[in-house]
């Protein structure tokens, strides 16, 4: 009797693969790198601090020719590049960001200037700072300087035989470097002119010289017959041109004398005049 085929055991189960498991402190690392790499990325995205508009501008001393004003730092954030001067809107200079003052020369006398800051970092500007009006000095008219072409008013120039009112051409020289100085009138009176220096002390200007202004007996045969005059002048108003103290206006007095003259028919008594003077440039 042959015997049973034997029978094959039944085939096992695939062994079931294992998880790989990462250890805990692994697994923190990763979370806090990938914490620290977002924390970077938003920081290298965070925008910069604004630029901070200048603020507390105020005055400090002026001159004649002259001012200077101040402001405060930022309160926060970092210090600008530089601080950009405007005057009545436009650029006037510029002072390093950590500058808080300017000083502006070479202005007009008696004249007001208005001048902002605006800050300025990486090329970016801050809005314009509040505008500050500020004046220069007024000088004294002791100052001023009586220069250039003037038509003077004299009214009662005495004559041996009338009394006139008339306008005098003046002209001033020269003109002075720095302040007032002594000048040379050169005054025209019609064709007739004569010249004086007139000497300055504060702001009155005293000369005397000779004037002809017009000859003694009757018309076609009058003899010469000039005054000697004494000029006493105050500048009375004055305002600021470019860097200088000008005189816009005077007043004061001419007093004259005529000598005794006599020709073969007739003669001129001795005589002496006072006249008003009112003045402005021509």
């Amino acid at each position: 009797m042959d015997d049973d085929p034997a029978v094959a055991p039944p085939p096992t189960a695939a062994a079931p693969r294992r998880r790989r498991r990462w250890p805990v402190v692994t697994l923190v690392a990763v979370v806090v790198v990938a914490g620290l790499v977002a924390g970077l990325v938003v920081w290298l995205h965070r925008p910069p601090p604004p630029v901070l508009r200048p603020a507390g501008l105020a005055a400090g001393p002026a001159t004649a020719n002259s001012i200077t004003f101040h402001w405060a730092r930022p309160a926060t954030g970092p210090l600008p590049d530089k601080y950009l001067i405007l005057s009545d809107g436009r650029a006037a200079g510029t002072v390093a960001g950590t500058v808080t003052s300017y000083r502006k020369g070479g202005l007009t006398p008696a004249s007001t200037y208005n001048y902002s800051v605006v800050a300025v970092r990486d090329g970016k500007r801050s809005p314009e700072s509040d505008s500050l009006g500020m004046s220069t000095l007024t000088p004294p008219m002791s100052q001023a300087r009586l220069q250039g072409r003037w038509s003077v008013y004299a009214k009662n120039i005495g004559h041996p035989h009338v009394n006139t009112n008339g306008t005098l051409s003046w002209h001033f020289i020269p003109v002075c470097r720095t302040g007032a100085c002594d000048v040379v009138a050169h005054v025209k009176d019609g064709k007739r002119s004569f010249k004086l220096t007139l000497t300055r002390a504060g702001a009155v200007y005293r000369g005397h010289g000779v004037a002809n202004f017009g000859g003694c007996g009757p018309h076609g045969s009058k003899i010469a017959d000039p005054a000697a005059v004494k000029f006493r002048m105050r500048v009375k108003d004055a305002i600021g041109k470019g860097q200088a103290w000008v005189a816009t206006s005077l007043t004061g007095t001419m007093t004259g004398s005529y000598k005794y003259v006599t020709s073969a028919t007739f003669y001129c008594n001795a005589a002496s005049f006072k006249a008003t003077l009112s003045g402005t440039p021509a």
